[in-house]
């Protein structure tokens, strides 16, 4: 992994391991994530109090989230880094996943690497940041689905503040982020602060596709979740 600048600990600063352009696009025809050259627009918090945003091939529901800037939250003990060990599996309990995660780093034109179509139910962690359990934003990503059906990500918008996310590594001990909140953003302005951004405890993005399906057969929109370290996840292990 590569050594992290003099600035690694300043928060809003982006990382020298993020990707130049922001996280992108999962087509139905391609089935991958695009990285796309664009301007950072504020993401849209998804509101639980309704239904969960659609992300099927029909327009999201504009009343299932409510655009909000990023309001200053309370001050808070950090969590302390659990020892670093690849991650392996990803469970995720309220949606029933459990996944196998493979290492993924960028392709030669600057996408993302993830699963394979014919691999759907696994999940990609994105190897040139933190590891889950090291300071700083751990970003795994997978599909929604593919041209085959639904795929490990599909129920991703059901998710909730609180939620138990397990990431399962390869030196048999496991580390435990709960879901702080959801975020819907266009492609076309993708936040890559809020997801690459530097971090002074170790956090975790999930992110796969949502909105609706336009008509070059990409969706529109990524889905974000932003999970933090369980405080009561153990620092040895």
């Amino acid at each position: 992994m590569p050594a992290h600048s003099a600035d690694r600990n300043r928060r809003g600063r982006r990382p020298s391991w993020a990707p130049v352009a922001a996280a992108g696009s999962l087509s139905l025809a391609l089935a991958a994530l695009i990285l796309v050259p664009a301007p950072e627009h504020e993401p849209v918090r998804i509101e639980f109090a309704g239904r969960a945003p659609a992300v099927a091939a029909a327009p999201a529901d504009p009343g299932a989230a409510t655009p909000a800037p990023d309001a200053p939250r309370p001050a808070a003990a950090p969590a302390p880094d659990a020892p670093v060990s690849p991650p392996v599996r990803l469970v995720i309990p309220r949606i029933a996943v459990d996944a196998p995660v493979a290492p993924g780093a960028l392709n030669r034109d600057g996408s993302v690497e993830v699963p394979p179509a014919d691999h759907p139910g696994q999940v990609d962690w994105y190897r040139n940041g933190p590891a889950p359990g090291q300071t700083g934003p751990a970003v795994i990503l997978g599909h929604l689905d593919t041209r085959k059906g639904p795929a490990v990500f599909h129920r991703l918008p059901q998710l909730r503040p609180g939620d138990r996310i397990e990431i399962h590594r390869q030196d048999g001990s496991t580390v435990v982020f709960l879901v702080r909140e959801l975020r819907q953003a266009p492609k076309s302005g993708f936040p890559t602060q809020v997801v690459y951004g530097n971090t002074d405890s170790p956090q975790l993005r999930l992110i796969t596709c949502g909105g609706r399906v336009a008509s070059d057969g990409h969706y529109t929109d990524n889905i974000i979740v932003l999970a933090d370290l369980d405080p009561a996840t153990p620092s040895t292990g």
